[in-house]
């Protein structure tokens, strides 16, 4: 049972924020895009957080978000995004959806860890 899904399509990112997830103790499930990252929460209701990246292909980051809030019922589970996208209108629409933060690529596991271990109560 995964703690934290990392979904992005680019297998670097997945890898870097996984491993230093990792190393601060916590369990990583990871996905490459949307619907795969959707699939995984449907099986795994142990998953208190959602880090994801907003472009993607099959399933981009924001309609995931929205299944899983409409679809699937859950507003338990975090999600915070991890993007280059800074477009005001994307960041409104995951505020609506109930995107929790939005952190700007790259990735600095040591600005936001603090944060995340707050979302899953380690």
């Amino acid at each position: 049972m995964a703690q934290i899904l990392v979904v992005d399509d680019s297998a670097t990112v997945r890898n870097e924020v996984s491993s230093f997830l990792q190393q601060q103790g916590l369990n990583i499930e990871t996905a490459v895009d949307g619907k795969d990252g959707l699939d995984k929460l449907k099986r795994d209701n142990g998953i208190k957080l959602v880090i994801s990246d907003v472009n993607m292909p099959n399933m981009d980051g924001l309609t995931m978000v929205e299944k899983v809030r409409n679809e699937l019922g859950n507003k338990v589970v975090n999600i915070i995004m991890l993007t280059t996208e800074s477009d005001p209108r994307m960041k409104e629409r995951g505020k609506a959806a109930g995107v929790k933060g939005w952190i700007v690529k790259p990735f600095n596991g040591n600005a936001v860890i603090g944060g995340i271990k707050k979302l899953v109560g380690a």
